[in-house]
């Protein structure tokens, strides 16, 4: 995803997804909005126990009818559970002592495809090459009191459909996410009451649009917090309509935690607004981020999505390394930024320069945030990440049960959606924990570029710093030589020029050395305009190379 020639475009697609062929096909009706569904609405009265009338969890979702309640005593079950059957509820009799292990062998915990209406409650899933949980081209999922630990790829994982929720529930040791929903519009979709840790990402969604909520979770510990995306790899891009409100999001991008290469590039971030459009991030509390708390930026595939129109309003962001709050470019305009408890921004000043109402100033964005992200990907390439396995992430100490446990109402995962409540005028700011102090000074930086990494830095000076600093120097030297050594020049043609190398960026100055008979010999002159950029661009493509970038 990284062979772009504009480097800070390419470091946007730092990204949350690869430069892979394009998706084929056409999405899931279930995930456009088809609200008809094969699962009844009720359950059907009947429970399938699990090893007292069938030995396996398979065995009893085989022997099942739609709408009935399988329901899992302890134990431990080294088994893969695909669902066939529609408004089935697959739940543990207690969420600590029901495990279905995969022992790094079999790809996913439970399955279920192009199956609607199915629940799963109470019950942990570990140890999976992919997933914990997956569903793929549904209408109406549902995982409540779930634990997902140490999957190969998602915790809790939602595609191609429409009409879930996500509540009550763990997931970590993920190299992608904790949580996933991708690929759907609308996606009548809610991620609520949530913890997320230890993985590359606490949650992300890919090309997840309109009526989707990540609200009152709580992310830590992981690369990137909050991730919500626009890409290629998947149909129905861009992301739109997103809200992401209510949530803790703390102590992300430190220490080890496993990853793949994007997330490894985007660690350090709370929440990563990338290539997004029109969507609501609101009321979170954002805490100790050694890069940005909350970091708006183009994410690039195949095509570079930016992103517009997007609200970051009445957010509490402390102890981000960079800025607290981050317009990276290049973005398209309506972004804005207001009412937010910060520190410092990048670039400064932005809620006044940027905000929600009242006159914006055009094109303000800053680009040398992405060269520690574009480091990583440098790093990344010379095998120089850190090798950690999902496998080796901490397990959680027991999680809460599912309320009524065995004896909870059986309700199949019909209208889902419609029955959640969504109120965003009514979620406030979580409380700062009483454990949780601000750790993270601001960082050192040189014009916006970071110099926390080796690499980062490189990337930046050669990419960004020096390139501006030798523009500076062509600008300086001309209007010296113009208001100095010009004599041959009237006043009105020296203020034009000097006007044209102004006001003109980069343009105006090659064309006054180029054809304004500049005094300096043109073997200097030729040095000046193409050696030292020559010379940069030499240094940037090396590295590149190097790194296996291109």
């Amino acid at each position: 995803m990284f062979r772009r020639s504009m480097w800070w475009l390419a470091a946007g697609a730092m990204a949350l997804g690869a430069c892979a062929a394009p998706p084929v096909g056409d999405p899931a009706p279930a995930a456009v909005g088809d609200d008809s569904t094969d699962s009844p609405a009720e359950w059907s009265g009947e429970t399938r126990d699990v090893p007292g009338e069938y030995p396996t969890i398979q065995a009893a979702v085989d022997a099942a009818t739609p709408g009935d309640l399988v329901l899992v005593d302890q134990g431990t079950y080294r088994e893969t559970v695909r669902v066939a059957t529609p408004g089935l509820t697959i739940r543990g009799v207690d969420r600590n002592a029901v495990i279905i292990d995969g022992e790094f062998e079999r790809v996913n915990g439970i399955e279920v495809l192009f199956t609607d209406g199915v629940v799963v409650e109470n019950l942990t899933t570990m140890n999976h090459t992919l997933n914990g949980v997956f569903w793929s081209g549904v209408r109406g999922y549902r995982a409540s009191y779930v634990t997902a630990i140490n999957n190969g790829d998602y915790g809790i994982y939602a595609f191609d459909s429409g009409d879930g929720l996500f509540e009550h529930s763990y997931a970590s040791g993920s190299p992608d996410a904790s949580f996933y929903i991708g690929q759907c519009n609308p996606c009548d979709a809610v991620l609520t009451n949530s913890i997320g840790e230890y993985s590359g990402l606490g949650y992300s969604g890919s090309n997840a649009s309109t009526d989707i909520y990540i609200v009152n979770n709580l992310f830590r510990y992981n690369g990137t917090g909050a991730a919500p995306n626009s890409l290629d790899g998947e149909l129905l891009p861009p992301a739109e309509h997103v809200v992401v409100a209510g949530n803790l999001i703390h102590d992300n991008g430190y220490g080890e935690f496993p990853h793949k290469g994007a997330q490894w590039a985007t660690q350090g971030i709370g929440i990563a607004v990338a290539g997004i459009v029109d969507s609501l991030v609101t009321k979170n509390l954002i805490v100790n981020h050694p890069l940005n708390g909350i970091q708006v930026f183009p994410n690039v595939d195949r095509n570079v999505w930016m992103p517009a129109d997007n609200t970051i309003v009445g957010n509490v962001v402390k102890g981000s390394a960079l800025g607290d709050l981050t317009l990276t470019g290049p973005a398209l305009s309506g972004n804005c930024f207001a009412d937010n408890d910060f520190g410092w921004t990048m670039p400064p000043a932005l809620e006044w320069r940027q905000p929600c109402a009242g006159l914006r100033f055009p094109a303000l964005w800053e680009l040398g945030a992405l060269s520690a992200q574009f480091g990583r990907v440098i790093e990344r390439g010379l095998g120089l990440d850190a090798d950690v396995f999902y496998g080796d992430m901490p397990h959680p100490s027991p999680q809460p049960q599912l309320p009524g446990r065995a004896d909870a109402p059986v309700v199949p995962a019909v209208n889902v959606f419609a029955g959640v409540t969504r109120d965003v005028d009514a979620i406030v700011v979580p409380e700062m924990p009483s454990d949780l102090e601000v750790t993270q000074s601001k960082g050192l930086n040189l014009m916006g570029v970071t110099l926390g990494s080796t690499f980062g830095s490189f990337v930046g000076l050669y990419a960004y710093v020096l390139p501006l600093v030798l523009y500076a120097a062509w600008v300086v030297i001309a209007v010296w030589e113009i208001i100095t050594r010009r004599d041959d020049l009237s006043r009105g043609a020296g203020v034009g020029w000097i006007l044209a190398i102004l006001i003109v960026p980069f343009l105006g100055v090659i064309v006054y050395y180029i054809l304004g008979n500049s005094q300096i010999p043109a073997v200097y002159r030729w040095v000046l305009l193409a050696g030292g950029m020559g010379a940069y661009a030499l240094f940037l493509l090396l590295g590149l190379v190097i790194g296996g970038v291109v």
